[in-house]
């Protein structure tokens, strides 16, 4: 059954353990900074209801009925070519902010219902149920999903049995016949705050003896012993006092370290209780299926940048001067080559013959990827560029709203189209924005989230079919004579 904006923000309101800035917050739907969050996520259940986007955003279901197109299982490269658009549409309806209540939530779903089969294979195991039973749960129920993933990991170097700290990994403490019990943290778990439920995984390769963290599993964000520490969200704090500041007053989303202080997980629930093997395995599926997800919202960032770089260069006159068409196409190439990897991820996507289901192609998926990482920082060069220095010096908003200085505003502000100052003004507001109220967000996410550049080399290192590369450097060598 498909919810809708106000019965999903209500499924918030159940007394869940989250800290903001020091308090302890009542409600996190009517909190002043945490609330945008909690909106931002609840447009996804407002737009599949609407019309216009319902199409998108929901789909018909041979089991279910109407469900969130979200939920789908990928069982063809179109499917996943869909997904990609899903996300891609999703971002740009976010004015460039992902939307991820839905995504990150069944890239892990997809990513257990390809290893627990295999699990299940070797150890006898029920895990493929349970992992089927919790998507029926999620499907029915139209439930948003927080994926915590991430361990605070204590000495990097040290593997999570070598810790001083047992539990700088999650872990299990204790197996009862009833469940188990786990400790642990997991940083920057987005919108944990706006969800139903959090799935928890394994964050890495595990050896034997780091069989007591190779733990997946689904609790509900209420649950006792769970604690949520919020970021600051600053740009959602700056953006109260400046009604000119549209995505931080509209579109935010929240990361929490989800504290784990020996919480309660029954049977039922748990997705991967020691098999260390399997572990990342599970680790380096979900980022699989997530950095495909990664790809397409970040096109849809680069959109964005795209449009506000020709709109100011058109504004400002400058829209035929070397440099800045350099700069737009540059912005273009970002956008495109992330489109172009989507696309490919989805034509060469693997088929996983024993569940029937789709895997985004590895290489094309983190090729796109490290571009997206590597490259983020370069478009937001090139939209600065082009903006100039008012994306640093524009006076504030209650300034062009003061009759004393609109006038003037308006006059020296017009740049080549006198008739259009406010839209000039707001454009360059929101690169200002970008850069500033959600610069250090961005600039960390865009390096790391997803999966940092270095983890994208070694996907693609290690995946990487060399084997027609070499037959031809050995035929061009001379070394063969044919290829």
């Amino acid at each position: 059954m498909l919810r809708n904006n106000i019965e999903f923000e209500e499924s918030l309101q159940d007394a869940r353990k989250v800290f903001y800035e020091g308090s302890l917050v009542e409600d996190v739907t009517q909190h002043p900074i945490l609330g945008v969050a909690a909106k931002h996520a609840s447009y996804l259940f407002k737009w599949q209801n609407e019309r216009e986007y319902s199409d998108l955003l929901a789909c018909d279901d041979v089991t279910h009925g109407r469900i969130s197109s979200f939920y789908k299982i990928p069982r063809t490269p179109e499917d996943l070519k869909k997904r990609f658009e899903l996300i891609y549409q999703t971002t740009r309806l976010g004015r460039g902010m992902f939307n991820i209540v839905k995504a990150i939530g069944s890239d892990a779903i997809f990513a257990l219902m390809l290893v627990s089969r295999i699990v299940d294979a070797e150890y006898g195991t029920e895990y493929r149920k349970r992992v089927n039973d919790f998507y029926e749960a999620v499907v029915d129920r139209d439930l948003a999903l927080a994926v915590a993933q991430t361990d605070v990991k204590g000495n990097r170097i040290k593997r999570p049995s070598e810790q001083v700290d047992k539990d700088m990994y999650l872990r299990i403490v204790e197996r009862r016949d009833d469940g188990i019990i786990v400790s642990g943290a997991k940083a920057h778990t987005t919108q944990s705050i706006a969800s139903n439920e959090i799935i928890v995984i394994p964050t890495r390769s595990m050896s034997e003896a780091d069989k007591d963290y190779a733990v997946a599993f689904a609790i509900p964000p209420n649950t006792k012993g769970l604690t949520m520490i919020s970021r600051p969200m600053k740009a959602s704090e700056n953006a109260r006092n400046d009604p000119s500041l549209v995505i931080g007053n509209n579109n935010a989303e929240n990361e929490t370290l989800t504290i784990f202080d020996e919480v309660f997980v029954p049977w039922n629930r748990v997705f991967l209780a020691g098999e260390w093997k399997y572990a990342g395995l599970l680790a380096s599926m979900f980022p699989t299926y997530h950095r495909f997800t990664a790809i397409a919202y970040r096109a849809a960032m680069g959109d964005l940048y795209l449009g506000l770089g020709k709109l100011i260069a058109e504004h400002n006159g400058t829209s035929e001067t070397s440099n800045i068409r350099r700069n737009v196409v540059k912005l273009m190439t970002y956008k495109e080559t992330l489109r172009l990897a989507g696309n490919g991820a989805a034509d060469f996507a693997e088929k996983d013959g024993g569940s029937d289901i789709c895997v985004p192609n590895r290489v094309y998926t983190n090729v796109g990827k490290l571009f997206a990482n590597e490259n983020y920082l370069d478009s937001v060069k090139n939209l600065v560029d082009i903006a100039g220095g008012l994306a640093s010096t524009l006076p504030h908003s209650n300034d062009l709203n003061n009759p004393a200085e609109r006038p003037l505003l308006l006059k020296y502000l017009s740049g080549a189209m006198p008739g259009k100052t406010e839209e000039r003004i707001r454009l360059i507001s929101t690169v200002r924005e970008i850069i500033s109220s959600y610069g250090a967000l961005f600039t960390s996410a865009m390096i790391h989230a997803e999966g940092s550049i270095e983890a994208s080399i070694i996907e693609l290192y290690r995946s990487y079919d060399y084997g027609e590369s070499k037959k031809l450097a050995l035929f061009s060598s001379g070394v063969n004579d044919t290829l």
